[in-house]
């Protein structure tokens, strides 16, 4: 056990988050309470705590640990997973996340009921509040890998600790805790990250990573050097990770909730040019170290999951590998604590006030909010245990949510029809199911990972042909419903 390391990061961990978040918890006891304090920080988070939270929201598990995973198989193509991201934020940062904080909206069920329903809201609720849990358990079983690597534990029994640190990321001031403490891990994570690369090459021999690249080259695996891999990589993988995230994150309730959260839109648009860099290029960084554990025999030995955080703490000077462990805990952390956060708002908003308390204060909300992360952790520590492959399960969960994308784009911009919408998000949810829980993908010769391609391809066609027949009302933004609500809004902001 590295017990100096392990002090140093939970040292860190534990001043940061609860010097954070007391002073935050204090600060707002003095202060007026706004409406959607606990969820969304009262809309007021400005230009660069929203970049940075926009970056880390989805820099978590499967941007670090994932990285390292898939790159012991596919090579420097695993960079094609933070290329998707910046194509991800680019999109949310001039539509989606701009729709969402325009419409004042508190959850992105609430949309769709404003599109299609009730029944379509509730449908969509219960679906991604289980998506965002899911990935909540995925960055478990993360925090347990961490901590693993510090201490030779279980990874079961890492989470469980580190799970206990996730509450704690935001139990104290909800949205607002965590998008200050991603602005001050923001600045740890990358100075880390760009010191650990330098002096990983000094350990190895010649000084550089030419070893690295020499031990690929004489395996015969020139593809892992080369981020284009080979045609049917980019073919199953990047394309269909591009796909993926662009199409689920897109409209996921633990990105848009960061933007619900703006001072502005004009806050979301500037965030673009902060979130993008910093979550693009960590890729690169995380690729290079997976690459680096694999070719190191010592290290390889250990396998995918915890060869390369193994190496770190092996091979980095003491007070760095604390530096790095500290900064990659804390970045799971941050996505952690919002995949707690979105399942438990949508759960409080369109559940608990929506159906059952409709005259529910703000303090009632965020209580129920505060116990649901508190149950959504407990669970998540024993799911963890299981261990599913990182981006295999990431890129499952995120084909959930790409029907929710393009039923909300239709009806937005083309037509309303409830039923068309219900039948659109039942075939994709049904066609992602069986290509993973039966021989369908066998039977078509067709990659088992293959689910956002089905899942897409199963959207537009029930979408597009139902709505070409069926009749409909306008697309939102074309009606004068959409505008009475932008000057209800409007008037709401000046008040």
């Amino acid at each position: 056990m590295n017990t100096g390391i392990l002090i140093a990061v939970l040292i860190y961990e534990v001043s940061i988050i609860l010097g954070v978040g007391l002073w935050l918890a204090k600060r707002e006891a003095a202060h007026a309470k706004h409406e959607g304090d606990f969820a969304l920080a009262g809309r007021h988070l400005p230009v660069p705590v929203i970049a940075i939270t926009l970056a880390l929201t989805v820099l978590g598990t499967a941007h670090i640990l994932g990285v390292f995973e898939i790159a012991w198989n596919i090579g420097a193509a695993a960079v094609w997973f933070s290329v998707a991201h910046v194509i991800l934020l680019v999109m949310v940062c001039l539509s989606t996340g701009l729709w969402v904080r325009r419409l004042g909206l508190t959850t992105v069920p609430e949309i769709l009921q404003m599109l299609y329903g009730r029944g379509t809201r509730l449908m969509v609720s219960c679906t991604m509040a289980g998506v965002v849990f899911g990935i909540m358990t995925i960055e478990t079983q993360g925090i347990g890998i961490i901590i693993s690597s510090m201490t030779g534990w279980s990874i079961g029994n890492g989470a469980i600790v580190g799970a206990f640190l996730g509450m704690a990321y935001v139990l104290l001031a909800g949205m607002k805790e965590i998008g200050w403490l991603n602005l001050v891990n923001a600045v740890v994570l990358y100075l880390g990250l760009i010191l650990a690369t330098m002096f990983l090459a000094f350990e190895l021999p010649g000084g550089d990573y030419s070893s690295v690249a020499e031990f690929y080259t004489a395996s015969g695996q020139d593809f892992m050097l080369s981020i284009y891999g080979t045609p049917q990589i980019m073919l199953s993988f990047a394309l269909g990770v591009t796909i993926a995230v662009v199409f689920s994150q897109g409209i996921n309730q633990m990105l848009m909730q960061p933007c619900m959260s703006a001072e502005s839109e004009k806050t979301v648009r500037k965030a673009l040019w902060i979130a993008a860099p910093l979550n693009g290029m960590f890729g690169v960084f995380a690729v290079v170290i997976g690459l680096t554990a694999k070719s190191i025999p010592e290290f390889a030995a250990l396998g995918p999951k915890i060869a390369a955080t193994t190496m770190l703490v092996n091979y980095l000077p003491a007070w760095l590998a604390a530096l790095l462990l500290a900064s990659f805990l804390a970045a799971i952390l941050s996505t952690f604590a919002i995949t707690a956060l979105a399942p438990a708002t949508i759960f409080t908003v369109d559940i608990y006030k929506n159906l059952y308390r409709p005259k529910a204060t703000e303090a009632d909300m965020a209580r129920v909010m505060r116990i649901t992360i508190v149950i959504l952790a407990l669970i998540a520590m024993g799911i963890a245990t299981f261990l599913p492959p990182i981006l295999a399960a990431m890129t499952w969960l995120f084909s959930w949510l790409v029907p929710i994308f393009w039923v909300v784009l239709f009806g937005l911009f083309w037509k309303r029809n409830s039923t068309v919408a219900v039948m659109t998000l039942s075939a994709a949810w049904v066609i992602n199911s069986a290509w993973s829980f039966t021989s369908l993908s066998q039977v078509l010769s067709m990659p088992a990972d293959a689910n956002a391609y089905v899942t897409l391809v199963a959207t537009l066609t029930v979408g597009i042909v139902g709505n070409l027949f069926a009749k409909g009302r306008a697309g939102y933004f074309s009606t004068q419903e959409y505008q009475s609500r932008l000057d209800d809004q409007l008037a709401m902001a000046n008040d």
